[in-house]
């Protein structure tokens, strides 16, 4: 399905724009925060019965919107929620066998038939479980033909479950492999003929999965590849204007006519009109600054407003978006702040 209809169905089914969750992981405890979002922060939900037991590092909401994952440190790496409208359910058993080290990303597969943790360590520095929303994880699936070459920082699958990359710590930074729900990792793709310029911190597919955005943390900060059965395309040119210092964390918009990338050093965040010809004229910054660096961000699913973690009070900025005139004025503050520095920002499908 094209990401317009996509949308369109969406917004059909809503009765209007975006009414759902914005969860926020960050350093301090209890570690997660989720409000309610209705162009505005709605009143904090309760923390979940059972807290992560350290900082959380990545987060991500299943296809469904059912469960809710949350990366950390500390034994046992991962924890996943039971998920609605009224905030976190009951956390589900951990899995068997455990993530074996410091876990730093986690995703569902689109399909929400199996969950992947990458962590620090050793190879294969990814495991990959079944899944089953309402029972939890199931069996450990096979690892990847390849491994990737370091500690996986972020992963993405490509719209139908077929396809994951990985964002690592050691070249060549991104590792796409064959995936599938009910097996696990497949054949590694061939390496990008241009390499990302350093470390991987943030990988997205587009929408329409015709392309592939890593953030990293040398210059050009952001690179962009053509992606198709066939692997990696020729690297799009840098954009214009870059990105001043290391990249975070990436999001395309959901109808992949923008790409954002939170950075370090002002103005935090860039985020620029995309094309088949590749980025556009950097879109103007923010009126209302970030304070620190940025960490997470991510637009919600009908593409109207824009999110991103940073490292200082208020933590947590959110402004509208229009893909002609960019970023609106920004939304008030939750009236209960995070706790500290955000490291992963995600609405809820």
């Amino acid at each position: 399905m094209d990401p317009l209809t996509r949308l369109l169905m969406q917004g059909a089914a809503s009765g209007g724009p975006y009414k759902g969750e914005i969860a926020l992981g960050h350093s301090n405890t209890p570690y997660v925060s989720a409000y309610p979002w209705d162009a505005g922060f709605g009143t904090k939900f309760s923390n979940p019965a059972s807290l992560p037991p350290g900082v959380c590092l990545e987060s991500n909401f299943s296809s469904s919107g059912a469960d809710f994952a949350v990366a950390y440190q500390a034994s046992p790496r991962v924890s996943v929620y039971q998920w609605s409208s009224s905030g976190f359910g009951t956390k589900y058993s951990d899995p068997s066998p455990a993530v074996p080290n410091q876990a730093r990303s986690v995703a569902f597969s689109p399909d929400n038939a199996s969950i992947a943790i990458g962590y620090i360590g050793s190879a294969p520095y990814v495991y990959a479980y079944a899944w089953s929303s309402g029972s939890g994880f199931g069996s450990k699936l096979t690892n990847p033909g390849v491994n990737p070459t370091g500690q996986v920082n972020s992963i993405a699958y490509t719209s139908d479950s077929s396809t994951v990359a990985l964002a690592h710590n050691t070249s060549p930074f991104v590792t796409v492999l064959a995936y599938s729900s009910g097996t696990g990792f497949g054949g590694k793709y061939s390496n990008p003929g241009t390499l990302p310029g350093g470390i991987g911190n943030g990988v997205q597919f587009s929408p329409s999965d015709d392309y592939i955005a890593i953030a990293h943390d040398a210059s050009p900060y952001i690179t962009v590849y053509p992606w198709s059965v066939s692997g990696f395309g020729t690297k799009y040119s840098n954009p214009s204007t870059l990105p001043p210092y290391n990249g975070n964390d990436v999001a395309w918009s959901p109808l992949g006519d923008a790409v954002a990338v939170a950075h370090a050093d002002p103005p935090y965040i860039s985020v620029y009109p995309w094309s088949a010809s590749g980025f556009g004229t950097k879109y103007s910054n923010p009126a209302t600054a970030l304070g620190d660096t940025a960490r997470g961000v991510s637009f919600t699913p009908d593409g109207a407003d824009i999110a991103v973690g940073a490292d200082s009070s208020p933590y947590i900025y959110v402004y509208p978006w229009d893909s002609a005139s960019g970023f609106g004025a920004k939304y008030s503050n939750p009236a209960t702040l995070p706790p500290g520095n955000i490291y992963t920002v995600r609405f809820s499908p």
